[in-house]
């Protein structure tokens, strides 16, 4: 278990240096530079002299060589300092940090209706005898994966908001706001774990155990709960791991869709204006909670099955 637990680690530490590293290069491969937007009068509204600029470039270490800049900067994020926003000049851990809360109330409700939608809809379709109900429930997961989130998320607004007038279509107060960008975001990703954990379902329902468990007179239900369900349950874990991973990827469309604040619209603004360390910082805090959402995945294996820690293929 040790060993598993170190090889995990250093996966997650190796994911995370390899996303600063590309972060780091295509930032600085994109054409021009947050200074030059300086200059141009992008932000203030009034171009800086000439002194200015190297001002700012000395400020900010975009005097030093490409390499000298990666290495200090790597370094500086090792210690937690993802340094200061060009836009506002304000830290961006501490930029990050305020934004935070907004997206966090919706990543969670949408992982809610994720794990209850996809689950739910799993186990419908497997348990119904009904074959035409079946094939429905069994199509609705690829048609849902299909869907555009952006476009989900109009047809929400349009339905419950300028149709029915049942939830609002704008804002991020109260529990009423949380609701349509929560199923914007967890409607595609649960169909996702829907299909999975389906099929893995249909796996588990056809080994030995469940026929000697018919055999013995347990029922259909206890059949699906007890037995099948958590043999089934390990490729969907890791398929919700990659869900929650990528929550806070898709808050960037969820919250331009219904004008909420959060980090979604943080790192829209900050692309707008080639906020560096901005961006920067948004991509290694991001990839930290992708390591981290699946790192905790890992160690939920060896619970559901102890021969992974052993590294025993789990068919055996």
């Amino acid at each position: 278990m040790t060993r598993y637990l170190l090889r995990r680690i250093g996966t997650a530490v190796a994911v995370l240096w390899a996303a600063y590293t590309v972060s780091f290069v295509v930032l600085w491969l994109l054409p021009g530079d947050p200074i030059t937007t300086m200059a141009s009068g992008g932000l203030d509204g009034e171009p800086l002299t000439p002194a200015a600029i190297e001002a700012l470039k000395a400020r900010y270490g975009f005097d030093k060589p490409l390499i000298a800049q990666y290495g200090t900067r790597l370094w500086d994020a090792l210690h937690g300092d993802l340094g200061t926003s060009i836009q506002t000049g304000q830290d961006v851990r501490g930029a990050i940090l305020d934004a935070l809360p907004p997206t966090l109330q919706i990543a969670v409700g949408g992982l809610l209706v994720a794990v209850v939608l996809g689950t739910g809809l799993a186990l419908a379709a497997t348990y119904t005898r009904f074959r035409w109900l079946r094939q429905v429930l069994m199509a609705l997961p690829s048609l849902a994966v299909s869907l555009p989130v952006f476009w989900v998320g109009l047809m929400l607004v349009q339905i419950f908001a300028f149709g029915l007038h049942l939830l609002p279509s704008v804002g991020a107060n109260g529990f009423k706001a949380l609701v349509l960008p929560s199923l914007t975001l967890g409607l595609p990703m649960g169909a996702l774990v829907a299909q999975v954990l389906a099929k893995s379902l249909d796996t588990a329902l056809d080994e030995p155990y469940v026929t000697t468990a018919r055999a013995k007179g347990v029922g259909r239900a206890a059949i699906h709960l007890r037995h099948a369900l958590q043999n089934a349950a390990i490729p969907a874990l890791t398929v919700l791991g990659y869900v929650a991973g990528n929550l806070l990827a898709g808050t960037v469309v969820v919250e331009t869709v219904f004008t909420r604040p959060g980090l979604g619209r943080l790192t829209v603004q900050a692309v707008g204006v080639q906020d560096i360390p901005l961006v920067q910082g948004i991509v290694i805090f991001a990839s930290f909670v992708f390591v981290l959402v699946n790192l905790v995945v890992d160690l939920i294996y060896p619970v559901l099955d102890p021969r992974i820690a052993k590294g025993v293929p789990a068919t055996a």
